[in-house]
């Protein structure tokens, strides 16, 4: 069952938000009832949380389908095997609904700007909606290290595929049910890389990506292993940028 829409001016169409979880047993809750009490007063449009519990070790699974049961809108997608591409793929390939979007369990993102990353795709202006930390507008609280290592990764995206998104890893993404049709099996990457093979293999075929500048702070405890993920991202920059040049999109 779909989570109600506000009184407020209304879309009927369904929108799913996927929180992909790894070992979050302990932050699951609280992000679930902060996103499900947000998405009822300000979601304009029906709505859907998965939860997909990313080969989780700790208790996050169970936790997850206790809140299931006691929030409306709320369901589970279990994997058997990490990675966020990989959790992505299957919560949204196995959704009905028109507009698929995620965001990271620690809602590092402000979730005010959430209503107008959906409304862009509703509209029918753009078919993909990235949140972004490295526009004007936006603001952001991590480390300078951070900073550093977002900034150096988008001027690399830029350099290999002259792109005009502006922040390729937000984890605040959302996409039509349409496109995702088309760009999820040319999507190869099942970790981290996922958000950028799938934006840029987007852009190039032609999709419209709506840039929203987010309130974004960074969160201390986050499991991304910077370094590998690094080495990771280029190797799937090479491989994107090597089928471009055989032509295989």
């Amino acid at each position: 069952m779909a989570g109600r829409r506000s009184n407020a001016r209304e879309f009927f169409m369904l929108v799913n938000v996927t929180i992909p979880v790894y070992n979050e047993a302990k932050a699951l809750p609280s992000s679930i009832s902060t996103l499900h009490g947000f998405l009822q007063k300000h979601g304009r449009f029906d709505w859907e949380i998965v939860i997909a519990n990313n080969a989780s070790t700790d208790h996050t699974l169970e936790v997850a389908h206790e809140l299931a049961k006691n929030y409306s809108g709320v369901r589970v997608v279990h994997l058997d095997q990490k990675g966020r591409g990989r959790a992505l793929t299957k919560a949204w390939s196995e959704s009905q609904a028109d507009i698929l979007s995620y965001m990271d369990v620690d809602l590092s993102s402000n979730l005010y700007a959430f209503p107008p990353l959906i409304e862009a795709l509703l509209g029918g202006g753009f078919e993909i909606a990235i949140g972004s930390r490295l526009l004007k507008a936006s603001t952001t609280r991590r480390s300078f290290r951070r900073e550093v290592i977002s900034r150096s990764y988008n001027l690399l995206v830029k350099a290999f595929f002259l792109t005009k998104f502006s922040d390729a890893q937000c984890g605040f993404k959302a996409i039509t049910r349409r496109a995702a049709q088309d760009l999820l099996p040319k999507t190869e990457d099942t970790g981290w890389f996922f958000d950028t093979e799938l934006l840029v293999i987007g852009e190039k075929l032609g999709y419209r990506i709506f840039d929203l500048p987010v309130s974004w702070i960074e969160d201390l405890d986050s499991r991304v292993k910077i370094v590998r993920t690094a080495i990771d991202d280029i190797k799937g920059l090479i491989r994107v940028w090597r089928n471009f040049r055989k032509g295989v999109y």
